[in-house]
């Protein structure tokens, strides 16, 4: 398939779908320092490049038609206002980003659309924010599926619950993609020993929980400073003056010994010990490679994005990323 890449941050759309041999034509990213991440990564060289979709012109879009497949894009959820005049559905979503997704299907009428949101977006406003969503690609001749996939049952130790939405255009032939069932979970163990091995670490949350070795990273969002980067357990020296804990204390950026531990683990005789050990754990911040991995990216990628980003940015691109393998198992199902 050829496919239009909206919305595309680092690519995590695009780089499940060139898995599978899908080709992409053009891209739009309004981030510059999220951009120069995407141009270092995949050759984009004669595609098509927009920045703000806002102003990409209806004959613009219009250059697709007959050449594009699908359109993907992970928009950003704003307000919907549904009391407007009744003068149909492209109307009403006018002034938020679905509109733009919209207005591009319009224009090109591609076989499939392929769009991701928060889960959250199926309760926005009551549920009167997804129902528009689907009036408008009705009104637009798709029919419409959607599932709520959680990145932990494909493959990366991340819970991430996004609600995934398909548009099959009424006058194209295609099986219908969902329901999806995700990994038997032996790969999320499986993935967090080989960060184990490389890092000689152990995994926590940064929601302020520490996990065992077949646990999972909570969901990855911009972690815009303050501290907020995902924690994981490492193994340190000296005592956690904190004592053991039920529940972990709140986590800070500083040094580890000024952290309190939840419960130090004895690698060696496989037991929790109190009041802290020598060979015990502690606890810092995931890296960056560590967050995109999460995303399912692989080191590479990240090393060409690290050569021009700082870690704050690739921080936030990370949290921004749809999740490459739940891209890829998505559209191992999709045919036109």
């Amino acid at each position: 398939m050829d496919f239009l890449d909206l919305f595309a941050g680092i690519g995590g759309f695009r780089m499940g779908l060139e898995r599978l041999g899908h080709h992409c034509v053009g891209f739009c990213e309004i981030d510059k320092f999220a951009r120069a991440s995407y141009k270092a990564i995949y050759h984009t060289e004669g595609e098509v490049e927009f920045h703000d979709i806002t102003k990409v012109r209806n004959e613009e879009w219009r250059q697709f038609r007959g050449k594009v497949d699908l359109i993907c894009g992970g928009f950003p959820c704003q307000a919907f206002s549904i009391a407007g005049k009744r003068r149909g559905f492209l109307d009403e979503t006018r002034g938020t980003l679905f509109f733009e997704i919209a207005r591009a299907a319009k224009e090109i009428k591609p076989p499939l659309l392929l769009l991701e949101n928060v889960k959250g977006l199926l309760s926005h406003d009551k549920g009167r924010t997804f129902r528009t969503i689907l009036s408008t690609l009705d009104e637009l001749g798709y029919d419409a599926e959607w599932q709520i996939l959680n990145s932990k049952d494909f493959g990366v130790p991340q819970n991430r619950e996004r609600v995934f939405i398909i548009g099959h255009l009424r006058e194209t032939s295609g099986r219908e993609v969902f329901p999806i069932i995700g990994e038997n979970g032996y790969a999320n163990e499986n993935f967090i020993k080989e960060l184990c091995k490389m890092n000689k670490e152990r995994h926590s949350s940064a929601a302020n929980s520490i996990l065992d070795i077949s646990g999972i990273a909570p969901c990855l969002d911009t972690m815009s400073g303050g501290g907020r980067e995902p924690k994981i357990l490492q193994k340190g020296r000296g005592y956690n003056k904190g004592g053991e804990h039920d529940s972990a204390p709140t986590l800070s950026a500083n040094s580890w010994h000024e952290n309190n531990l939840l419960k130090v683990y004895d690698f060696y005789n496989k037991s929790f010990r109190k009041n802290g050990i020598s060979d015990g754990i502690r606890i810092r911040k995931l890296t960056p490679r560590e967050c995109w991995r999460l995303q399912g990216f692989p080191d590479w990628a990240f090393d060409k994005a690290q050569e021009i980003n700082s870690n704050s940015q690739l921080y936030k691109q990370a949290g921004n990323s749809v999740t490459v393998n739940v891209i890829k198992a998505i559209a191992e199902r999709m045919e036109i």
